[in-house]
């Protein structure tokens, strides 16, 4: 028996950003007062008061939300107009849609997988997608689809994007990259219309390329970590979601290493999943405000 997220009901979350000025806030409050809303959370942040770009999340309690939210969002859009402000309003009730893209490699995919079972994520997962079939039968005791699409050989993965593309589409909110050792094109990106959440290792100093964990003990690192961030055409370039580091010493064994690493990926890239599905990530240029 697999557990359950309590559903938000009648909770709305508000993401307002744009040119910080005087009234924004009182603005806010005021509207979700006179649409017999109740605050129930409120986080903001200003790079520079004196003209600089504003955030804020408010999550709002309102009776009937799902009847309410149209009229809500028209007085919003009314309201913060004469603001330059752009918005988002999401009933809470609803989890997001989460598509997984893995390879081989499964300790992100069965972490985020049992997770969901237990209910600690606040999201929906229609599908697992992988270009190997070796965790095809673990994902399918979840209660998830699987499918296979292989990888192409070669620069050229058109065909097997456009079959991955075709089962998304209409089907999800976000997706996530569960070590999926593939690169994503720019035109996948464009096309996928969603946001794609990625993880991968974190070295201090950094080693690129096959056997990074070889290289790393034999560089003598201290510190190991990992890195969830938003995918964009630039690879591994994208804003930062989460990071998270754990010491190491020489005694550790590049088996170890890999292990360590493995338990510090599962938890940021968990993490950074939590929050994206909570809609406390606000993406501004090539960085990202958390709440």
């Amino acid at each position: 028996m697999s557990a359950q997220v309590t559903p938000l009901l009648d909770q709305a979350c508000l993401i307002v950003h744009g040119p910080d000025q005087p009234g924004v806030v009182a603005a806010v409050a005021a509207l979700i007062a006179r649409n017999n809303g109740n605050i129930v959370s409120l986080d903001q942040y200003s790079t520079d008061p004196g003209g600089g770009d504003f955030f804020q999340r408010v999550v709002f309690h309102r009776a009937d939300l799902a009847a309410a939210k149209a009229d809500i969002e028209a007085d919003l859009a009314g309201t913060l107009e004469p603001f330059g402000m752009n918005w988002t309003l999401t009933d809470q009730s609803v989890p997001k849609r989460m598509a997984i893209l893995a390879s081989t490699s499964d300790h992100c995919l069965l972490d985020l997988l049992w997770r969901h079972r237990r209910g600690e994520l606040p999201v929906t997962i229609p599908m697992v997608i992988s270009n190997h079939t070796n965790t095809a039968d673990d994902v399918r005791s979840f209660g998830v689809p699987f499918f296979h699409v292989p990888s192409q050989q070669g620069p050229d993965k058109s065909q097997s994007e456009a079959e991955i593309l075709r089962l998304l589409e209409g089907n999800v909110d976000f997706v996530v990259l569960a070590r999926y050792m593939q690169v994503i094109s720019a035109d996948f990106l464009q096309k996928v219309g969603v946001p794609v959440i990625n993880i991968h290792h974190s070295f201090l100093p950094a080693f690129i390329g096959a056997g990074p964990y070889r290289k790393a003990k034999e560089r003598g690192v201290k510190l190991i970590g990992a890195t969830a961030h938003y995918v964009t055409e630039e690879l591994d370039e994208g804003p930062i979601i989460e990071q998270d580091v754990v010491r190491v010493t020489h005694a550790e064994t590049v088996k170890e290493l890999q292990r360590r690493g493995a338990d510090v990926e599962r938890a940021v890239l968990s993490r950074a999943v939590e929050w994206h599905a909570q809609d406390r990530v606000i993406r501004h240029g090539n960085h990202t405000i958390v709440f």
